[in-house]
Formats: structure tokens, sequence, C-alpha cells
């Protein structure tokens, strides 16, 4: 690299940082506003950059919102791939989901971070998300059932399909809560008591496929 080449590395920062302040920018705007109010052209006048450059880091408006949820894609596959010997797949996000409970993971709507609380909020009041975060869910489920049984049996699809169901069903219960101003500790036992008598359920129909 010559002396007036820019460095890689500051390049991929720089555009780390830009793509940040985007994301932090728009997000700021439609919690402020709320989803619908807010164009893309002022999204990008806000974080000065242009509409083009804006749709370079990302595809949509709602992407926007719902790129927090891509470091999560393909979790509760990597839980299942990496369970420790003697687990059933069931036994191992039943875990996971509880050590998320407990570090106050947003994912599982457990948190009294106002802000994170308005950020659920904005999404599951607004249509357009909810459509694409199931588009999220829906990968995942994919990645679930595929490390369930690379054969891709029906079974697997079904079991994957249903932790998905119940992952989300808890997660919109204990955010309700929260929001109505419930105490979290209280909401937190609710929300273990819940997760328990939802994997009971599951562990009924999958037991007879080894699951």
């Amino acid at each position: 690299m010559s002396p007036s080449e820019p460095d890689p590395g500051l390049r991929t920062l720089k555009k780390q940082r830009t793509r940040q302040t985007i994301a932090d920018t728009a997000i700021a705007l439609f919690l402020d506003r709320g989803f619908d109010q807010v164009s893309v052209a002022e999204i990008a006048a806000a974080a000065e950059v242009s509409k083009p450059t804006l749709f370079r880091y990302f595809g949509s408006k709602e992407e926007l919102v719902l790129h927090r949820f891509a470091d999560h894609l393909g979790e509760a596959g990597r839980v299942v791939r990496d369970r420790a010997a003697g687990l059933t797949p069931l036994d191992a996000l039943e875990r996971h989901h509880l050590d998320r409970l407990a570090a106050r993971d947003p994912n599982t709507g457990l948190t009294d971070d106002p802000e994170v609380l308005a950020f659920l909020r904005l999404i599951y009041e607004t249509p357009s998300l909810s459509a694409h975060l199931r588009d999220y869910v829906d990968a995942d489920t994919r990645a679930l059932a595929e490390a369930l049984d690379p054969g891709g049996s029906v079974a697997a699809r079904l079991v994957a399909a249903q932790y998905a169901a119940v992952r989300q069903v808890l997660a919109h219960a204990t955010w309700t809560r929260l929001a109505e101003g419930l105490d979290i500790g209280d909401v937190a036992r609710q929300a273990a008591a819940e997760l328990a008598e939802a994997f009971a359920l599951l562990r009924g129909g999958a037991a007879a496929h080894g699951f």
C-alpha cells in the first residue's frame, strides 16, 4: 500500500461509523415522530448523507430498524449444534432462553430501559415492521430446523416453527407487562414460569421424534 492510499482498516471503520450514524439517526426520528411519519430523505438529511448512500448501507426503510436483530440470526440453530453432551435440543434452547432472561436481553422482551421498551413498541405497533420481522423469524426458523435435522424432516420443521412461535409470543407478553408499568422482578418471575410451561407443551409433541 502506497503512502497516498487510505488504510483499509480505517476505511472499514469509517463505513461502520457511517452505518451506525444512519441507523441511530433513523431510530431517533422514528421514536420521536413515528415510523410512517419520517421519510428516507429526512433521515438521509439528518444523518448528512445522500439517499443513494443510505441505500448502500440499508436495503429498505424497515432495515434501518430491524438490522438490530441481524446479530441474532441463526442463534437458536447455533445453540442446538453447540449444546453440551446429554442435553436434548429443547433442553438447550430452554436453558439458553433462561440465560437470556437473566441477562435482561431485549430480545426476550425483558428490559427496564425506557428507550428499548419504546423501540420494541415501535416494532410491535408498526405493521410494516412487524411484517418484515417475520422474515427474520422465518430465516431463524429454517436455520433451527436444519440444526435439528439436516435431512429436512417435516418433524424438525414443525418443532422449529413451534419454538419460533413460542419465543415471539413470550417476548411480546413480557414486553406488554413492562410497557404497562408492572414491576420487572414480578414480570421476570412470570416470564420464567411461562417459559417452563411453554417448553413442557413443546416437549409433549417433540419427544417422540428425539428433539
